[in-house]
């Protein structure tokens, strides 16, 4: 079979205006790099330090780890899809994920993310992370926060919330 491939390959990443490296973060990744055998070896530790300065990968981001790792910009772009945990936009100050798996679900998760996007007037039924206009809050569903047997459960930033209703996720805003 010879199909062409007509269309183009889909690209999420995003550009950043004004992207430059600093100095600062340059050297951190200069200094991870040195802690494995191969420069490529370094590649998730080395995009967790720029998501860590930036709070995203950017288009920008994904072409300077490339030639700084030796390798092709599409090594790193493999990564930044395959791994949930890194970002290709912008995310907001806050950060609420609300646990999806089957105990949440049934315990009430789809309600409690329907609450939150109605509160910060986003789409319930948009797929992926949704950003306050803004820049205040990204809402989205997330797998397992590993907290099954107290259910619904979610997370904002850093902080871990078990059995959360209505009243406790407006309070949560609230504190934000």
């Amino acid at each position: 079979m010879n199909a062409a491939h007509t269309e183009p390959i889909p690209n999420a990443l995003r550009p950043q205006s004004g992207f430059a490296m600093p100095s600062a973060l340059e050297a951190e990744v200069d200094e991870l790099i040195t802690h494995y055998p191969v420069k490529r070896a370094a590649s998730l530790m080395v995009l967790h330090a720029i998501q860590e300065h930036f709070g995203w990968i950017s288009q920008e981001a994904v072409e300077w780890t490339a030639k700084k790792l030796e390798v092709p910009p599409i090594n790193i772009y493999e990564l930044l899809t395959f791994y949930p945990m890194l970002r290709l936009q912008p995310m907001g100050k806050h950060q609420i994920k609300v646990c999806r798996t089957l105990s949440c679900a049934l315990g009430g998760a789809y309600e409690l993310h329907k609450h939150f996007c109605e509160r910060l007037g986003l789409d319930a039924h948009k797929h992926g992370p949704q950003t306050t206009k803004d820049g205040k809050f990204t809402v989205e569903f997330v797998e397992c926060l590993a907290s099954c047997g107290a259910a619904p459960v979610m997370m904002c930033n850093d902080a871990f919330y078990e059995g959360v209703s209505r009243q406790k996720a407006d309070e949560i805003l609230g504190g934000c």
